[in-house]
């Protein structure tokens, strides 16, 4: 689905804080994969995420995405009848290693950290849900919900069991961290994306309402299938989700890991991993705390 080659990004360069975040890093990442990544701060792991979604853009590599279709010509034009069974072209691969974040966005959905970003807080839940409804869609100045959208919207809300479904003309400013976040990850994947990015999208919430998400999370991409790269401080979390888990450091992958091994990994398998690969014990706190 996915595939970053030679990626090189460092910041500030040719100053005294130059700063290199991503050395050669290499990924392909599968269809309907659910890669959780880890790794000590400064590991690269939100660059990475960044790097895909657009944000910024490498000094070196490439970036390639799958499944843009295309309809085979008719060899008679005046059959339009022939228009819904003319089958599809095998998926092309597209460069997107210089495509705008804008133009992306149709096709990458994005969770952050902070539940505040994602949604408009002075516009009401389904008004958000219709934004992102609309995405990589043509808009016209006609703003109209219209009653197949807000029964979809129901319908998608009753999933997340939070009774949002019978609030949908709440503002979204009025709703809970942990509110907010669930209709983040809904929006994101409401037209399904081609690639899904979490960014540690619970580290800011408490732990009751971070493992709701998480079970939301494995709830809507299992469902849908969608491909998802999900970066976490948490190692149980980072073993116990997803089908593949990817260590991170000094900007490169140190370790990818699936199927039955991932399935048997421990903490303590992770911690070893990482001591052998930074001549070091392991210093990160805040990976430690989790």
């Amino acid at each position: 689905m996915l595939e970053l080659q030679g990626i090189h990004k460092t910041f500030n360069i040719g100053t005294v804080n130059e700063k290199k975040a991503l050395a050669n890093l290499s990924i392909k990442i599968n269809d309907g994969d659910f890669i959780t990544v880890i790794g000590g701060n400064g590991a690269g792991k939100s660059t990475m995420l960044n790097i895909i979604a657009g944000v910024f853009t490498p000094e070196e590599g490439k970036i390639t995405i799958d499944g843009v279709e295309s309809r085979k010509k008719r060899k008679n034009k005046k059959d339009v009848s022939s228009v819904k069974e003319t089958p599809l072209e095998s998926a092309t691969t597209l460069d997107i290693t210089k495509m705008p974040e804008y133009k992306r966005a149709a096709m990458i959905g994005r969770v952050f950290q902070d539940p505040m970003v994602g949604t408009a807080a002075n516009m009401s839940i389904e008004e958000n849900l219709a934004l992102a409804n609309r995405r990589g869609k043509r808009r016209g100045l006609r703003w109209n919900i219209t009653k197949e959208e807000r029964e979809l919207f129901r319908e998608k809300l009753k999933m997340l069991d939070l009774n949002l479904e019978d609030r949908m003309t709440t503002k979204v400013g009025l709703l809970s961290g942990g509110q907010r976040q669930a209709l983040t990850l809904l929006m994101a994947s409401l037209i399904k994306p081609k690639v899904l990015l979490l960014d540690e999208h619970t580290a800011a919430l408490d732990p009751k309402t971070a493992s709701k998400v998480l079970s939301l999370t494995d709830e809507i991409t299992s469902k849908d299938k969608i491909t998802t790269v999900m970066i976490t401080h948490n190692m149980k979390d980072a073993i116990t989700y997803g089908n593949r888990l990817v260590m991170m450091m000094n900007g490169n992958i140190i370790y990818d890991v699936s199927g039955e091994e991932k399935k048997n990994l421990t903490v303590q398998d992770l911690l070893l991993k990482f001591e052998q690969n930074s001549d070091g014990e392991f210093a990160n706190d805040r990976m430690l705390l989790s």
